[in-house]
């Protein structure tokens, strides 16, 4: 018995300019995500000088800032915490919106963080702090 092919998940606009922005004004790189396609990516490996050595993050982030940051992008849906048979791990992966966003970026990498307005990172920031997501 074969399976149909999986059809892809229908995203709004609303969800997907929300997830572009995100990842827009966060500190990380299209590596980082792109390794989150590819597989869980744990927190030691982001944060402080070994996120820049491995090209994760454009800056040194302290550990608690850069777990703010994936939070922040757990709640708009671009990821997800792996679990493993213990239960939740330090490890982060893609969702679905989050790989179609990712995909956008990559094939737009020249003028992806061009696009990124003061009004966007206001936005961003007041929902942030406000931990609302929509």
């Amino acid at each position: 018995m074969t399976l149909p092919p999986a059809t892809p998940i229908p995203h709004s606009p609303t969800s997907l300019d929300r997830a572009r922005r995100a990842l827009r004004c966060a500190p990380f790189t299209l590596k980082l995500y792109q390794d989150f396609r590819q597989q869980g990516i744990f927190l030691e490996k982001i944060v402080g000088e070994e996120g820049v050595k491995q090209g994760y993050s454009r800056y040194p982030l302290g550990e608690l800032a850069a777990e703010n940051d994936l939070l922040w992008l757990i709640n708009v849906g671009v990821l997800r915490r792996e679990v493993d048979g213990q239960g939740i791990t330090d490890s982060f992966r893609l969702t679905p919106l989050g790989r179609v966003v990712v995909d956008e970026w990559a094939a737009n990498e020249a003028t992806w963080l061009d696009e990124i307005t003061l009004g966007d990172r206001l936005s961003n920031s007041l929902r942030r702090w406000l931990r609302w997501p929509f």
